[in-house]
């Protein structure tokens, strides 16, 4: 495939270490998949795997090009490199070759008609910015981070408090997962997921690419929010759905536990503690230190502007 001038999509996929799921997710995106139906181009970013998937790549999609990072710089600057190779601009305003992006995790499969189908969402409004699918887990569970509300201060409450989880039902407290949604119905919401979800250039170039800051969780939200900012809406449509093994490179991981809960740090500051009381921002900064340990204590104690992206 040749992503020729404005192609259909630019698929970028980050892995680390998930040589044996890599290799089902490009098996499936080139048979069932569909991309064989859409001027397309596939990325692999390796963040300093040591399992030779990017070898198994080169011997058996040879089709697809290949980015090493020595080091893993984490999962938006990963996929910001693939993004800015197929001419997505970084500030905004670059000359993209695609129409459309793909974020998609190396342990997902991608049953037939899927890549067609998202990127129609996309097309079907001029409006939407993003759209994700209905991501099943391997026990044909729904992945409850498929569709999210953004994590404010009183969602992230309810969400820490265990009220969400106690009242899933409710439309105020189930609002971090959306659990008073019905799974099957079509809904605009705040957020997709990162594992996969599609996004019109346009709004890319409008935005600017996912912020660095974020090494692992938050980068998504952030993006979706900016991309709110900006007048795009995001799409849930669970008539195409997604196989989702999830955290296959960060199961049992210190570094990413502690990445989430600063993803969390890193959101609130941006986008919230400007507008929130003092006493409450006291509150939250004492949650996050709790759950984030001495270390996330002592950044944010250092109190670094985080500036818009």
């Amino acid at each position: 495939m040749t992503g020729g001038p404005q192609a259909d999509l630019a698929v970028v996929i980050v892995e680390h270490n998930t040589r044996r799921h890599l290799e089902r997710c490009l098996t499936s995106l080139f048979n069932e998949g569909g991309l064989h139906a859409l001027a397309a181009d596939v990325w692999v970013v390796d963040n300093a795997s040591a399992d030779g998937g990017l070898s198994m790549v080169a011997d058996r999609f040879p089709q697809v090009h290949r980015i090493h990072s020595a080091a893993n710089i984490g999962y938006a600057a990963a996929n910001n490199l693939a993004l800015r190779e197929a001419g997505f601009g970084d500030p905004p305003g670059g000359k993209a070759r695609f129409r459309h992006a793909l974020l998609l995790n190396p342990d997902t499969i991608v049953p037939m008609g899927a890549l067609n189908g998202l990127v129609q969402a996309v097309q079907a409004e001029s409006d939407i910015g993003v759209a994700g699918p209905k991501l099943l887990l391997p026990d044909g569970s729904l992945d409850l981070a498929c569709r999210r509300s953004f994590p404010t201060v009183e969602v992230s409450l309810y969400r820490f408090s265990g009220l969400s989880r106690l009242l899933p039902k409710s439309r105020r407290f189930g609002r971090y997962n959306l659990t008073f949604l019905d799974p099957e119905e079509d809904h605009d919401v705040d957020s997709v997921v990162g594992a996969c979800m599609v996004v019109r250039g346009a709004a890319i170039e409008q935005v600017g690419l996912l912020d660095e800051r974020f090494w692992m969780y938050g980068e998504d939200l952030d993006w979706a929010l900016r991309m709110r900012n900006a007048g795009w809406r995001t799409v849930y449509r669970p008539a195409i759905e997604v196989h989702h093994v999830k955290r296959a490179a960060s199961r049992g991981s210190d570094r990413a536990r502690y990445e989430f809960q600063r993803a969390m740090w890193l959101f609130y500051e941006k986008h919230y503690a400007a507008s929130t009381p003092r006493p409450v921002d006291g509150l939250v900064r004492l949650v996050l230190a709790l759950r984030g340990g001495r270390r996330l204590w002592r950044e944010m104690m250092a109190d670094r502007p985080v500036a818009a992206a």
